[in-house]
């Protein structure tokens, strides 16, 4: 495959990605992790558990910052060359936008005369639960692997929870941020030095 070949399927992939995902960029993970771990193969469930971490931690939205450091791993581990990581980063991340921004131009357009709609109310409706089912999708995938041949079964990713630790720092932060109430920042922050000093 010929890296101009690599780039528009990389475009293309990311192009569909930001189509047809609706809820932001949680809502987003499960289909870019389907994408480039599952159906292209083009990095490991490990490494793209390490891509949502950075983009979770930098600021920007989850999907945007997934999709360039996505789109610049490609890239770079094709080529060894910086500057088409580069290429690759600008290549999904404007593929990415560019569905959002044509259809946000058009509900612009048209949201003052279909806002008081029927359709419209029925729609927005439809489409809350199916986001909230996204984003625990997109949690769902960084926790366990499922296969379906010869038949169904999950396992744990080894590779997220290596011993009892990460999985007493999951419960922690979880109970921090559900029940405490706790910044997002602070949980990271605290993690990133708990990580240090235990691992």
């Amino acid at each position: 495959m010929t890296v101009v070949t690599l780039i528009l399927q990389l475009m293309w992939t990311f192009f569909v990605i930001g189509a047809f995902t609706f809820g932001g960029g949680y809502a987003m993970l499960s289909l870019i992790q389907n994408e480039v771990v599952v159906a292209h193969g083009w990095i490991s469930e490990s490494t793209f558990t390490d891509i949502v971490a950075v983009s979770q931690m930098t600021p920007g939205p989850i999907g945007i910052n997934t999709a360039t450091y996505v789109g610049y791993d490609v890239l770079y581990n094709v080529t060894g060359s910086h500057l088409m990581g580069v290429c690759g980063s600008l290549s999904a991340t404007l593929a990415l936008m560019l569905p959002s921004v044509i259809i946000m131009l058009l509900i612009v357009k048209f949201y003052t005369r279909f806002k008081e709609s029927k359709l419209y109310a029925g729609t927005m409706d439809f489409l809350k639960p199916c986001v909230a089912g996204l984003i625990g999708a997109a949690a769902i995938v960084l926790m366990v692997k499922t296969t379906w041949a010869p038949w169904p079964s999950m396992e744990i990713v080894k590779e997220n929870f290596v011993n009892w630790k990460s999985w007493v720092l999951l419960a922690a932060a979880f109970a921090a941020s559900f029940w405490g109430k706790v910044s997002p920042i602070i949980i990271i922050l605290a993690s990133a030095f708990l990580g240090l000093l235990l691992f």
